[in-house]
């Protein structure tokens, strides 16, 4: 189960080092996949690894706790990124990464309820992981349970009308057990988000839609913390957080780099990532 430090700085390292951790693991596992989405499991390292290592109840001993808060990866394409947080938090061995996208592996390119201990729903077909949250938002609010319902929704993901009719429901039920977190990087499959369909402005939106909308650097450890607590005192609306970001963060020839959305790294590209991530800080 979560342990919470009260030593705020104390709390920022730990993180830190852990998401560091969490992004060799992604590097290393597709490495030896050969396949999948090395730039959004980045883009969204900081933010999982707060989550799992700092923000949520959970127990990996128990993963169908009903006191549990749940996350929900609504960009399942950058299954690696939850991959890694669950192995790391002893939900299955870590060296089951290593069979990513295998045959008769339960680690799957995107997420499977029914293989992958941790895993509150399959997703990947986008904007279904988002609408599926917030129906289990709205169960916990009948059920009158304590739990919190967190989602992560890609930017290409939001241009999808299913995200829009979520996003409407979940206001009008007053969903305040309910946090969305939008991974901004501004790069898609197809190129430059602004590009293809523009998103912005994404908190006006949001807040037009009648959520609380704070803006971050997804990567700062100390500001994603701060706007989950926010998000704990704001009562009768949901919260999304737009979370700024950058695609293959950490790893110099991947970042900002469309040709990292969905390609593998090579052996020698491995080596170096996990060497430029290691060498930015301590692992946890």
């Amino acid at each position: 189960m979560t342990t919470h430090t009260t030593n705020k700085q104390a709390t920022v390292s730990l993180v830190e080092a852990k998401a560091r951790t969490i992004r060799t693991r992604i590097i290393n596992m597709l490495g030896a996949a050969g396949s999948g989405h090395p730039g959004g499991s980045l883009s969204a390292a900081d933010i999982v690894t707060t989550l799992y290592f700092h923000e949520m109840n959970h127990n990996a001993a128990e993963p169908r706790w009903p006191g549990r808060d749940r996350f929900v990866l609504s960009k399942g394409h950058a299954a690696p990124v939850l991959y890694a947080a669950l192995a790391e938090s002893g939900y299955f061995p870590r060296e089951d990464l290593a069979t990513l996208r295998k045959i008769d592996s339960h680690l799957q390119g995107h997420p499977d309820m029914n293989k992958t201990p941790g895993v509150e729903i399959s997703t990947g077909s986008l904007g279904m992981g988002f609408s599926a949250a917030v129906g289990m938002a709205l169960g916990l609010k009948i059920d009158k349970s304590e739990s919190r319902v967190y989602t992560l929704i890609g930017d290409g993901e939001s241009q999808e009308g299913i995200i829009w009719e979520a996003s409407m429901f979940a206001p009008q039920h007053k969903l305040d057990n309910l946090v969305g977190i939008l991974d901004y990087n501004n790069l898609q499959i197809d190129g430059r988000v602004s590009d293809i369909v523009d998103i912005r402005p994404a908190a006006a939106k949001w807040s037009a839609f009648g959520w609380h909308t704070i803006e971050i650097d997804g990567h700062n450890i100390e500001q994603i913390i701060g706007a989950l607590d926010e998000a704990k005192s704001i009562k009768g609306k949901p919260t999304m957080i737009i979370a700024n970001t950058v695609k293959g963060k950490n790893v110099s020839f991947m970042e900002g780099q469309v040709d990292f959305h969905g390609k593998a790294p090579s052996k020698d590209e491995v080596a170096q990532a996990c060497g430029e991530i290691e060498a930015s800080g301590p692992l946890g």
